[in-house]
């Protein structure tokens, strides 16, 4: 695939327009915002930057890549296995809910698009964003940039909605965390299989309160 094309594929794969639901969750970041931990333009880029580095680059990053490599080797066993020591990582209900609900979401778009079905019963959204990138032909590393980007910028977007954040805040907030994207995928690619961890209690805990708090905006 030529390089023009893969970047369009890349860009619709991380584009907010992508009809999977992702703008319905804040990952625990609106428990976050009622309890005070994040409350302006400085707790938001400390709380959304530790995510990234103590959950998402050491587990879901090296699950997607995972996922990639199964996809393209063509087995499946690995692929549903990956899938669902994912699933088995979702800290809470919440969490786990919207793994499902976007990753069913993709891939019905997939399949509408004529990338194929990837046929995992409960497919989680790394699955199904990997399950693309390999049907479409395009370069894992360059993904997985891709797929960090669209979930710190839906971050970004909920910080701005939450905590309240000007526009022009919220855009700082993407330039500086996207500048750790690079080397978030690149400790990702590093890590092996008995590396991967996902130790970050107050995530955790956060994502839980927010399943009972009373008012709120978002599912997750």
């Amino acid at each position: 695939m030529s390089t023009k094309r893969s970047l369009t594929r890349l860009l619709q794969l991380a584009s907010p327009a992508l009809p999977v639901g992702a703008y319905s969750y804040s990952q625990g970041l609106e428990a976050a915002v009622e309890a005070g931990i994040v409350r302006d333009a400085a707790s938001a880029r400390g709380w959304i930057g530790d995510v990234l580095e103590f959950s998402i680059a050491r587990m879901e990053a090296p699950v997607f890549l995972r996922l990639c490599a199964a996809w393209r080797s063509d087995d499946a066993a690995a692929a549903a296995r990956w899938n669902a020591f994912f699933l088995a990582t979702r800290e809470t209900a919440e969490l786990r809910a919207e793994t499902v609900q976007m990753g069913y979401s993709l891939e019905k778009l997939l399949a509408a698009l004529g990338a194929g079905e990837a046929r995992i019963e409960e497919i989680s959204f790394p699955a199904a964003f990997a399950h693309a990138v390999v049907a479409w032909d395009l370069d894992p590393g360059d993904a997985l940039v891709a797929y960090l980007w669209a979930w710190l910028e839906n971050q970004v977007i909920c910080a701005v909605k939450l905590v309240p954040l000007g526009q022009t805040e919220g855009q700082s907030l993407l330039l500086a965390l996207g500048e750790r994207l690079d080397a978030a995928a690149a400790r990702a690619g590093a890590l092996a299989d008995d590396e991967l961890a996902n130790f970050a209690p107050g995530f955790a805990l956060a994502s839980a309160r927010h399943e009972t708090q009373y008012s709120r905006l978002f599912r997750s």
